[in-house]
């Protein structure tokens, strides 16, 4: 087409310049292309901030009378374009988990805004949890709405690290200056299926250039040729490779050596072998040390802690309760037969109950003999082996006395506390099966653990296998730094939240509120 047949040039005119025609007609194209650009609008900045803090508050959603919904990123933030609702009112009603906005005469809650590109409004929120939401910590989009928008965010990645889109369960250790974290199963963009064989990362410490913790976790994936996170424990075998008890010892070099424990999995949850792996800091690779007889009576699960007791060092696991050790060294890490549990149960008749000559309950370490557990002592009491308060897991909520069954818990020594502090999963809890998090401490590791007070709760969504970050805590244990795995899974809720779900996300609990006062 020449043109003169749009009327721009006369036929002479064309004809003259006829060899330039094209390229003519292709700057028009790209003036026109230009000024659609320029008049696409900005989106409108919606910022939902912690009313005590002024923080902007992740995971909390924004949800229009036509049940389109927006979730705040990790700064708090929405961008906000819809055509024809831009410049008139537009009502959003307001909830996150352990958040609340105050409820009109009708009992909505939420709030009207006039969406303008380019404009922004904030929402404030009442905090209901003890612990303060911060960030997720891994998946896509940590930083979408804004980057949206044209804002900086704190970590080199905000949209996408590693191509990792969702990740179970964390586990982590300071090795050789390092911070390690490692995860279990991990989603990818490119297909259903992902890495089922333990993927990895570094971060530097605070202390060391890092992040500061209030801010952020700049991850650094171990990634394949194809960009995405690499298996680091590919053992031999059907099935994921899931690792557990991640601890530092040193070894006889002097260098300190990062331990762990590691399962076999087929037919999602049929464990068929148990052992002890080492990580290879030059090939980011767990090394199989020990593989474990099957069926015997304990095995290491859960978060670990070293313990010094009476000048000796020794790794406590924390499953429910810590209640399983070994030596902090290398040799009786890898040897399953070092392995002792606290327990009240006999070691030669894991059925009966320990008591001494007045008849009272003992519990004791033992070697080779199963740690008592929650269920355990339900049948016990049921059976008449025990009487109802000679239950040795006596966990309860400090104000209402309400037992309180522990699923998982992570442990350390808070110098602020002059206690062992613990985060604790309840199972079967009011709110959600697995999303009830709870505070309490003791004396000794051992316990008792009785008095505890909920930090975190989840509607009807699970928070399961809860990890306390030693490396993080500020002000001598004043500020204490835990995570977990937010997930529908196990929760009965068919509606995961986008972009959250199946994730670690990230929380700060200052252990000067009031609130958890806890009796003595």
């Amino acid at each position: 087409m020449h043109l003169n047949q749009l009327g721009i040039f006369p036929r002479a005119t064309c004809t003259m310049f006829h060899s330039k025609t094209i390229c003519i007609w292709i700057f028009v194209g790209m003036l026109a292309t230009s000024a659609q650009a320029a008049e696409t609008p900005r989106p409108f900045a919606i910022k939902v901030i912690d009313d005590q803090t002024g923080r902007g508050v992740p995971l909390i959603e924004l949800r229009t009378t036509d049940s389109t919904r927006y979730i705040t990123d990790n700064a708090g933030l929405v961008a906000f374009y819809e055509p024809g609702l831009m410049d008139i009112d537009v009502f959003f009603s307001v909830k996150g988990h352990g958040y609340e906005h105050a409820a009109d005469g009708f009992g909505i809650r939420g709030v009207r805004l006039k969406p303008k590109a380019g404009g922004e409004a904030t929402i404030k929120v009442k905090r209901i949890n003890i612990a303060e939401r911060l960030y997720r910590v891994t998946g896509g989009g940590l930083y979408r709405d804004s980057v949206l928008l044209g804002r900086q965010a704190p970590i080199k990645n905000p949209v996408l690290d590693g191509q990792v889109l969702g990740q179970d369960s964390v586990v982590n250790g300071v090795c050789n200056g390092t911070l390690y974290w490692f995860w279990g199963d991990t989603n990818r963009p490119s297909y259903p299926l992902g890495n089922f064989h333990v993927p990895g990362a570094i971060s530097k410490l605070p202390d060391q250039g890092g992040l500061d913790p209030e801010v952020g976790v700049d991850l650094e994936y171990f990634v394949g040729n194809d960009g995405f996170a690499k298996p680091t424990a590919k053992l031999p075998g059907d099935g994921p490779t899931w690792i557990f008890g991640v601890i530092v010892l040193k070894g006889a070099d002097g260098r300190d050596h990062m331990m762990g424990s590691y399962v076999k999995v087929r037919n999602m949850l049929d464990v068929y072998e148990h052992g002890a792996v080492e990580f290879d800091e030059s090939s980011h690779e767990w090394r199989k040390r020990a593989t474990w007889p099957e069926k015997m009576a304990l095995y290491p699960s859960g978060q670990p802690v070293i313990v010094d007791e009476n000048g000796e060092k020794w790794v406590v696991f924390a499953h429910e309760l810590p209640n399983v050790r070994v030596r902090a060294n290398i040799e009786s890490y890898l040897d399953i037969n070092q392995y002792e549990s606290w327990t009240p149960l006999l070691k030669d008749d894991p059925k009966t109950i320990e008591r001494d000559i007045a008849g009272r309950v003992v519990q004791g370490w033992k070697k080779q003999t199963p740690p008592m557990t929650f269920d355990l002592q339900t049948r016990m009491v049921k059976a008449g082996k025990l009487k109802g308060d000679e239950g040795t897991i006596v966990l309860r909520d400090a104000t209402s006395g309400t037992p309180i069954r522990p699923h998982t818990s992570t442990v350390l020594w808070n110098n602020y506390r002059k206690k062992w502090s613990m985060i604790v999963l309840e199972a079967g809890g009011k709110s959600s099966f697995l999303g009830e998090v709870w505070y309490a401490e003791a004396d000794a590791i051992t316990g008792p653990w009785r008095d505890a007070v909920k930090v975190v709760t989840h509607d009807k969504y699970s928070f399961y296998n809860p990890r306390l970050h030693p490396y993080f805590a500020k002000e001598n244990g004043k500020i204490l730094f835990f995570e977990g795995t937010y997930t529908a899974m196990f929760s009965g809720n068919l509606d995961p939240t986008p972009r959250y779900d199946y994730n670690q996300v990230m929380y700060r609990l200052d252990l000067s509120d009031p609130r958890l006062k806890l009796s003595k």
